[in-house]
This record gives structure tokens, C-alpha cells and sequence, in this order.
């Protein structure tokens, strides 16, 4: 497990990122890689959108484009405040503070269910990924953007030293181990230069369950109920 797979740590991390967060992202992640990440969404009518990991909003600020119910969830006070400024805690978008891997949502809550940039920090991520499906309705989609596993045997010392980091194999397992059935995944990157983002679009399946006994056993919340702050 990487350093920033603890939830303590990576709180900590992101207390000092936050105030630079905006002006660096955008060599990994860029506006163009969201809006095509976007078009893989349908997004159907008057759609209600979770963007677990929100951050300072980068992601949401995208699905605002598209639905008018967007609610946004991340476990760094600091991150969320820089997305407050810009949306307001109760204006744009409903905000709350809570962990990816014990979301604070009744199932079958979401149209489409958005994290970008959240998952290399899970200790959990097969968990999470059961959590973004529990609360995603059946037949709706899940996007869920991580850091593809470099090629470069040293910087592969030094990605798995850090966060988790994952190629379309592993992918594969995650997610089928998350109970998906079908879903395709996208090499995205800001320049040659970029580190590269894996990008998977996932069916949540239309079978009638919500996810195994431990995600049933989630907090049953409305999606619109104020979070902790």
C-alpha cells in the first residue's frame, strides 16, 4: 500500500495541495480530457449525479454542463472549501464530507455516479468501487478516472511506494470483483509528456440488487440531506 492510501495521510497531503491544486492539475488532468470523458456518460433527463471525490470541484464544474441535480462528496475539508468559493455549500451543488468507501446515500440514489482523481487514494478500492455502484441506480453508469500504471520500471518503484496506480488488467479485476458486468476502459493524456489517466465507463447492473451484505449495510441517507462539515 502507497503512502497516500492512508486516509490520515493523504488528509494531511491534500491540507498543503489545495491551496495550488487548480494550477497544477491541469497538466495531468485538463479540461479536454473532462469533456471527453463526459460525452461517454448518457445523461438522460433531469439526471441526479454524485462526483465522489470532488475535490475543488473540477469534475462537478463538467457535470454541472449536464445536469442541474449534482451532488459532490470528498473527505479533505481544505479541497472542499476551495469548491465551496466557487459553487457555494448549498447553491450549485450539494457538498458533503464523508469517505468513498462508506457512502452516506441510500442505494439506488444516482443517474450517473462521477469520480476522477479519487481512487489511487483507497485502501479499498474493490469496496469503493461496491459503494459507487450501491448508490448508482440499476442501469445507470458509474465513470471512474485513476493514474494508469507507468511503463518505466523506476517509476513503477516509485508509483507503488506513493498510490495505487493500475493498468486496464487490473482494472479488470476491481471491477469485477465490484460485481460489474460491463465496462470499457480509456487511455486518456494531457500532453506526451503527462502522466496517463485510466478511464472506465461502467453499466450498473440492472439485476434487482444493490450490491453485497456489506454495502446493504451502509447508511441509509436521502442524497439531499446536509453532509458533515
Amino acid at each position: 500500500m502507497g503512502i497516500l492510501e492512508d486516509k490520515s495521510n493523504a488528509r494531511l497531503f491534500y491540507k498543503y495541495l489545495s491551496k495550488v491544486y487548480d494550477r497544477i492539475n491541469s497538466f495531468n488532468w485538463n479540461e479536454e480530457m473532462r469533456a471527453e470523458a463526459l460525452s461517454w456518460l448518457e445523461f438522460g433527463d433531469d439526471p441526479t449525479v454524485l462526483d465522489v471525490g470532488c475535490g475543488t470541484g473540477f469534475g462537478t464544474e463538467g457535470l454541472l454542463e449536464h445536469a442541474d441535480d449534482v451532488h459532490g462528496l470528498d473527505q479533505s475539508i481544505h479541497q472542499m472549501e476551495k469548491a465551496f468559493e466557487k459553487f457555494g455549500k448549498r447553491d450549485r451543488v450539494n457538498f458533503y464530507r464523508g469517505d468513498a468507501e462508506r457512502l452516506p446515500f441510500r442505494d439506488d440514489a444516482f443517474d450517473v455516479v462521477w469520480s476522477s482523481g479519487s481512487i489511487e487514494y483507497w485502501p479499498n478500492p474493490v469496496e469503493g468501487l461496491r459503494e459507487l455502484r450501491r448508490v448508482a441506480k440499476p442501469g445507470g453508469q458509474v465513470l471512474v478516472v485513476g493514474p494508469d500504471y507507468p511503463h518505466n520500471p523506476i517509476l513503477q518503484r516509485v508509483a507503488d511506494a506513493i498510490m495505487l496506480f493500475y493498468d486496464a488488467d487490473e482494472a479488470d479485476r476491481m471491477f469485477e470483483a465490484a460485481g460489474y458486468e460491463e465496462f470499457e476502459h480509456h487511455i486518456q493524456q494531457a500532453t506526451p509528456q503527462s502522466p496517463r489517466a485510466i478511464t472506465t465507463v461502467a453499466r450498473v447492473p440492472d439485476d434487482g440488487e444493490s450490491g453485497d451484505e456489506s454495502a446493504a449495510a451502509a447508511p441509509d441517507a436521502d442524497p439531499s440531506a446536509p453532509g458533515a462539515e
